[in-house]
């Protein structure tokens, strides 16, 4: 036995050691967020962190960890109050410790009975009961819409096709409907699940920018005539431009008559009805057949951490479960704990997103999240005011939710890119994120409020500075004057 030879693992030598640094890095991370409020919103990296190297032959623990401190300052800006661009959450410093929890597991949750399972089980339990679904629903955490968007449209188009459409395709004259407001990871579905984009229709929106339903109702009698077949329509929860709500009950009666699948995108708008005042504009949610959304925006769990939810069960099952000789189930043991995830999506390897979940929704409850919510639709109706009462500016678009877009009108004639100027200037200055987008061919400041963290001084702070930065590029002649 004194002759085998030694076995190296990626164990420490000394756990100790491996502890102390363990809590130099937790420490300096904990600095990181509580700095969040602080400084700058965002700041380039450096040339050195952009800079490719090679793959190290030898190991060096000591820069590998100086490297991942001096990182920690560049990130894009989301857990800092006055980041008004994308809508991406801030994050919370608790999801640290269920981090630190689901890497020492180090689980695989495709399948197999083990206690990470169980977790998603009641996270899974917890989104049915939140959205008003049947017990008989099921669900998956995911890493965010886009692919959520992808299960339950591979579900709505196979049970459309009876689930010969898993061996033999036959997409061939599908189509679906949604906005032009909608995000652009619907359409990309439509590609990936061979429909091609062109099977989704883009209906055009009314003022407030919610999906015409009398323009919806006659595409689809129209495709029909045509000899297609309708499959699906797309409600969108918050709209990614504006926010907008499309009139979901009205969609669901539409989906009903016409026997479609009713798929509704709530990247972040979704988790609004925790908001008592929101709830009742998102009473369709409920009628739905499946929703997208994200945990990782509107309710600050740590990226990335996305969910779908499908009310037939069933049909979730039948269009993703294929359980070969290595992945039989059994009644008992480690194989047990039927079905498994990987049964509902395209994933047999899943990191463990679920515990973060549980985690926020543990600590911090329904209700307080629910509050937050409420508390950034009315900062986005105080931005709006302060818009409105400022003769510099201009509202560009009703304020449904948390976003307001709006733009810089003083002196100028080029709007479109002094705005977009603006936008730049603020965020290389590290006052503020916000981002642009186009409405009515325009380009317009958008920003967008999904940070537990902002105040309305932040907001103040944010009109002046962008109203101090147009006023200085129009007195610098970069922009045409009237």
């Amino acid at each position: 036995m004194n002759d085998l030879p030694n076995h190296p693992s990626l164990d420490p030598d000394d756990w100790d050691a491996f502890r102390a640094r363990a809590h130099r890095m937790l420490d300096a991370a904990i600095d990181q967020m509580a700095q969040a409020r602080d400084g700058r919103v965002w700041t380039a990296a450096p040339e050195n962190i952009k800079t490719l190297t090679p793959p190290p032959t030898k190991g060096d623990a000591a820069k590998s960890d100086a490297q991942m401190k001096a990182l920690l300052p560049y990130g894009v800006g989301n857990t800092h109050p006055r980041f008004f661009g994308w809508v991406h959450g801030s994050g919370t410093p608790s999801n640290i410790i269920a981090e630190m929890v689901a890497a020492a597991m180090n689980a695989n949750l495709g399948g197999r009975d083990h206690g990470a399972i169980y977790i998603e089980k009641q996270v899974v339990d917890w989104c049915k009961s939140i959205f008003g679904f049947p017990d008989t629903a099921s669900g998956l955490v995911v890493s965010g819409t886009s692919i959520a968007t992808l299960i339950a449209l591979k579900t709505a188009r196979d049970r459309m096709t009876d689930f010969a459409a898993r061996k033999a395709g036959g997409t061939a004259g599908l189509v679906g409907y949604t906005s032009t407001q909608t995000h652009s990871c619907v359409a990309r579905t439509f590609d990936m699940l061979g429909l091609g984009s062109d099977a989704l229709r883009k209906i055009p929106v009314n003022a407030a920018f919610e999906i015409d339903t009398e323009a919806l109702q006659a595409a689809i009698t129209a495709d029909r005539a045509a000899g297609l077949t309708p499959f699906a329509i797309i409600g969108t929860a918050g709209a990614v431009n504006v926010g907008a709500i499309d009139d979901l009950a009205a969609l669901a009666d539409i989906a009903a008559s016409e026997n479609l699948w009713f798929h509704v995108d709530g990247a972040f708008g979704a988790t609004a009805i925790l908001s008592d005042k929101i709830k009742p504009r998102l009473a369709g949610l409920t009628r739905a057949d499946s929703i997208a959304f994200d945990f990782h925006k509107w309710l600050h769990v740590n990226y990335d951490a996305g969910f779908i939810l499908i009310r037939d069960a069933d049909a979730h099952r039948r269009a993703f479960s294929e359980r070969p000789d290595y992945l039989a189930p059994a009644a008992r043991g480690l194989a047990a704990g039927n079905p498994w995830p990987t049964e509902y999506g395209p994933e047999l390897s899943r990191g463990f997103r679920a515990l973060k979940i549980w985690a926020q929704l543990m600590e911090h409850g329904t209700e307080k999240l629910g509050q937050l919510i409420t508390q950034n639709c009315d900062q986005a109706q105080y931005l709006a005011g302060l818009v409105n009462d400022d003769p510099a500016f201009e509202l560009c678009a009703p304020v449904a939710l948390n976003i307001c877009c709006f733009r810089y009108t003083a002196l100028a004639t080029d709007l479109s890119r002094l705005n977009a100027e603006i936008v730049i200037q603020l965020q290389l200055e590290g006052v503020a994120a916000p981002s642009t987008t186009v409405l009515s061919g325009d380009t317009v400041i958008r920003v967008n409020i999904t940070n537990h963290r902002t105040t309305y001084a932040d907001l103040d702070i944010l009109l002046a500075a962008t109203r101090k930065i147009g006023a200085q590029l129009v007195q610098e002649r970069k922009f045409a004057t009237a």
